[in-house]
């Protein structure tokens, strides 16, 4: 049996279950945790064909790309919402209760 890296494995995770992909990184960007959040977007970058196939979706330079996404990475907005776009994804801002503000 060939082994797998844990990123590998929760790509293949994600991508079979996309609902489940959708709860954790919305659970990563209610927690705030930016670390996390860079660790589940490699992830998820694995699953929609890797940094090259990302990159090029996002219209961003491959070295970029993993530099925003490292461990020390900082990502400006307009480069986080074009890594989720080129994933079919975008931010929304929701109120902090289930209720609608009247």
């Amino acid at each position: 049996m060939k082994s797998r890296t844990h990123d590998a494995a929760m790509a293949e995770l994600y991508r079979s279950d996309p609902a489940l992909a959708l709860d954790v990184l919305n659970g990563i960007l209610q927690d705030g945790d930016q670390a996390e959040l860079l660790i589940m977007l490699r992830q998820l970058t694995h699953a929609f064909g890797g940094m090259q196939a990302v990159a090029e979706h996002a219209q961003l330079n491959p070295t970029q790309l993993y530099r925003t996404l490292s461990p020390k990475g900082n990502p400006a907005l307009s480069s986080l919402t074009a890594i989720l776009k080129a994933m079919g994804l975008r931010l929304a801002v929701l109120p902090l209760d289930a209720a609608t503000p009247e």
